[in-house]
């Protein structure tokens, strides 16, 4: 019986080649996944690892906190006398402190080099021989003094800087001008993923980054034959059990950085890996019609096996067989195919100057094991039905028939099955609606699954209704080809029905991400086209992090500069627990904001009062005229009087709104995340100009007008999007296969009659509009059911969403859907070139004469 599995194998290899094909990509996709966050973790712990190789004890200080009584407790840093203290100690070689922050370079044009999060700046600590072991330099030397810096080689070969150039250089502060003693290269992570790296002398980087005197991390090297336990423990008393302050090994914190790697490559992996696993899933549809059709068509042979005394069990196992060669050529083809793709995902992260650390390929045990099982088991589990529909076929009677039509019990006991799946689908979505928030979408979650799975058993009871609710527009617009289409395709049901399922399935997704996409990008840009009233926003490029208070500064004493408030994050402690608080500029902010005042008035800010927002009001039973009681970042207490309650502009303002110059008055670094400015003119090219001039063209600021502001989070919302449709495109591939598979059995299954067709004046191309119109129709309705779910879903998710995201209004995007509807029908007219070719193809005769 196994030479007969593989006989049959060999001679269905057009039929099978789509299976092995369905299965490959899924397969492919997974090892891919596995093999590329393999090999990219490994390249990154490693270099992690090989950047702490000379440190044999790391010591980090994390900052203050702030104690109950709103005070901040411990030193800003590691002092400089902690770190005299830890050269004293038995074995020490060096010790060398490390500070950084934000530091930005630019180019020729004065545009900012390197990512914007990843450009740093930190000192150059030289040891007793004049060197610091954590840069190699290439030319020059490390920075001497406050006038000079050094820069990584790709920095400087990116801006065209030689030792000797005058560099701009921006942190958070006004741009400044420095000379380039050196270029080195590093093992810094952040670096050799397309950031900057600037190196100041380490009194410069403590100014503009600490505090000076104080380092933010240092590094022990130990001299030869000491022990780096023995180290640590000598280090740890040195601390003064500062809590802020944690002292591990180099070998500990090589190993935390691992840790934390492998974490991150943890979540790249499983996104990609639920896309893996959607393919397969739909996958499952296409293996098992196949097996259905391979059935079908050697319903006579296996008849024949039966009558000559081979068992139920026998030839079940048989079909089983097939199923496993399948699964085990797919799974070896997958795996080729996934390390081939790693392989190309790694070349493009580097073609996009996400330079990934050299490293070889990693193609774990376990990544291959997932690689067979996945492909072997998702091909058996498909094939299971059919094979044992096989086990069923009479010795006899089925020796005369193509197929065995399925039974009313088998159809009923699957329409009862259905509607008990899609009503506890149901019940469950709604349910998730009426809870809300992320309680409300795990259940929706749920429920999403109930729901398609309750839909694709009951398709065959939907297909006969829908397809001939269209019957009648196929036969007037296209006649006896389109009668006969919309006839064909609900024929056999079941497999028209696992057939659309792929589609179904794919669309739902694609529908439904589309949709809450759409709708959370309009949401945004009314956001910000109803509530942002200002010219520009000044912030940090590409996230860099805070403005210097200096930057509000600057601007409002700029020509041409009509008004300017600073959106200051604080926070104040107001009962047992710290609230999020936004400083403003009093006389400006009604011209940035359109802030929407429920009673009192904006003007009470100048008065030194707060606003409050609406729903925090409420939840704490405040109103004009109420009295907050608060402690500062400082420490220090106060009292403040409640003097307007505004509508919730969340995103744009916190909950608790102040003078700046109140809160600025009880923090040394305020942080600023941006700046709102309106000019003379409004904006126009000369109002940004203002801007930039003010500002000394600083590469590290970014300067952003109003579509902008939309653009930024509505092109974050298209980025995933397409990264989305890009991966359900997969998916789409194997339904296209689907639809091929199907069409083939139907032209099988009516060899005959394609024959008589043709001998009563059905012409060959008539003959191939019928295929394809089948084809469309198919496609169509899976299609059609898909958008509805998809659309329902998104509807579903986002009433969970309405309390979070301000505006969040259903959009239903009926340009995408016309063209999801317009690709299904060229998913039919693709699929159906090669089943309506042979069709027409047939010998009348011979078709005739088939059985």
């Amino acid at each position: 019986m196994f030479r007969t599995a593989l006989r049959n194998v060999l001679a269905h290899k057009a039929r099978l080649l789509m299976t092995v094909l369905a299965v490959t990509l899924g397969v492919a996709f997974v090892s891919g996944t596995l093999v590329f966050t393999d090999t990219l973790g490994k390249a990154l712990s490693g270099q992690s690892a090989k950047s702490y190789d000379h440190v044999a004890v790391s010591v980090t200080s994390y900052g203050q906190s702030r104690g109950d009584d709103g005070q901040k407790e411990g030193e800003p840093g590691i002092s400089q006398q902690t770190l005299d203290k830890v050269k004293t100690v038995k074995g020490v070689d060096t010790v060398s402190g490390r500070i950084s922050g934000f530091a930005g370079v630019g180019d020729e044009n004065g545009k900012l080099i390197g990512t914007g999060w990843a450009n740093r700046g930190s000192n150059y600590a030289p040891a007793a021989d004049g060197k610091d072991p954590s840069y190699r330099f290439t030319d020059g030397n490390g920075p001497a003094g406050a006038e000079q810096i050094a820069l990584d080689k790709e920095t400087a070969n990116k801006g065209g800087y030689k030792v000797g150039d005058r560099v701009r250089v921006a942190s958070n502060g006004p741009v400044k001008e420095y000379t380039l003693a050196g270029v080195f290269t590093t093992d810094d992570g952040q670096v050799n993923a397309g950031g900057s790296l600037v190196l100041f002398d380490t009194a410069t980087t403590q100014k503009l980054y600490l505090k000076p005197g104080y380092y933010q991390e240092l590094s022990v090297s130990a001299k030869a034959g000491a022990s780096a336990d023995q180290l640590l423990a000598d280090i740890k008393p040195l601390l003064g059990g500062d809590k802020h302050i944690k002292a591990q090994t180099g070998a500990e914190l090589a190993k935390e950085q691992a840790d934390s790697i492998k974490k991150q490559m943890s979540g790249m992996s499983t996104m990609l890996l639920v896309f893996a696993g959607i393919a397969l899933f739909v996958g499952i549809f296409l293996i098992y019609n196949t097996f259905t059709m391979l059935v079908a068509q050697r319903t006579k042979e296996l008849a024949l096996l039966r009558a000559v005394g081979a068992k139920r069990g026998q030839v079940m196992r048989s079909v089983m067989s097939e199923a496993l060669v399948v699964g085990a050529i797919s799974s070896a083809i997958g795996l080729a195919s996934g390390i081939g793709l790693a392989v190309a995902m790694r070349s493009l992260m580097d073609s996009m100057d996400a330079k990934i650390p050299a490293g070889d390929l990693v193609v774990a045990p376990s990544t291959i094991v997932v690689a067979v099982v996945i492909g072997v088991l998702v091909t058996m589990v498909a094939a299971v039905f059919p094979a044992w529909r096989t086990g069923r076929i009479p010795p006899v009677a089925a020796m005369g028939s193509a197929h065995l039509p399925a039974s009313s019990k088998s159809l009923l006991l699957r329409n009862v099955f259905g509607c008990i799946l899609e009503l506890l689908g149901l019940v469950m979505v709604l349910g998730g609606v009426s809870v809300g928030g992320e309680k409300g979408r795990y259940l929706i979650g749920g429920g999403a699954f109930f729901l398609l799975i309750g839909l694709i058993v009951l398709l065959p009871l939907l297909s006969r209704p829908l397809i001939a609710a269209v019957r009648p527009l196929l036969e007037k617009v296209f006649g006896v080809p389109g009668k006969l289409a919309a006839q064909n395709a609900v024929r056999n049901p079941r497999r028209t029905a696992v057939t659309a399922a792929s589609l179904t399935i794919g669309l739902t997704l694609v529908t439904s991400l589309s949709v809450l996409g759409i709708t959370m990008g309009k949401a945004v840009d009314r956001m910000s086209t109803d509530k942002i009233k200002a010219d520009y926003k000044v912030s940090m490029a590409m996230g860099g992090g805070s403005l210097d208070k200096s930057v509000a500064e600057t601007l409002s004493k700029a020509k041409g500069i009509k008004a300017v408030s600073p959106q200051s994050a604080f926070s104040l402690k107001i009962g047992d627990e710290f609230r999020a608080a936004s400083g403003v500029n009093p006389a400006a902010i009604g011209e940035m904001l359109n802030v929407e005042v429920v009673s009192g008035s904006l003007s009470s800010l100048g008065k030194g009062e707060v606003a409050v927002a609406e729903k925090t009001a409420t939840s704490r039973k405040l109103s004009v005229g109420s009295t907050l009681q608060v402690v500062y970042e400082d420490g220090q207490k106060g009292s403040l009087k409640v003097g307007a309650v505004y509508k919730d502009l969340e995103g744009l303002l916190s909950p608790y709104v102040v003078d700046d110059r109140i809160l600025s008055a009880h923090s040394e670094e305020p942080y600023i995340p941006e700046v709102y400015v309106n000019t003379a003119g409004g904006e126009s090219k000369a109002g940004e100009k203002a801007v930039l001039d003010a500002l000394g063209n600083n590469p590290a600021l970014s300067i952003a007008t109003k579509q902008d502001m939309r653009n930024e989070m509505g092109g974050m919302i298209n980025t995933a999007l397409n990264i989305m449709y890009g991966l359900l495109g997969m998916a789409l591939i194997i339904s296209v296969l689907g639809v091929v598979n199907t069409l083939a059995m139907s032209v099988f299954e009516r060899t005959q009659e394609i024959g008589m067709l043709r001998a009563i004046g059905l012409d060959r191309s008539r003959v191939k509009n019928m295929i394809r119109l089948e084809a469309v129709v198919i496609s169509l309705f899976g299609a059609v059911l898909g958008i509805v779910v998809g659309v329902f879903l998104a509807w579903a998710v986002g009433t969970t969403l309405t309390k979070s995201v301000p505006g969040y209004a259903l959009v239903v995007p009926y340009d995408r859907i016309g063209v999801f509807l317009l690709l299904a029908g060229v998913v039919g007219v693709l699929a159906a070139m090669w089943p309506a070719r042979s069709a027409a193809r047939l010998n009348m005769l011979t078709a005739i004469k088939t059985e």
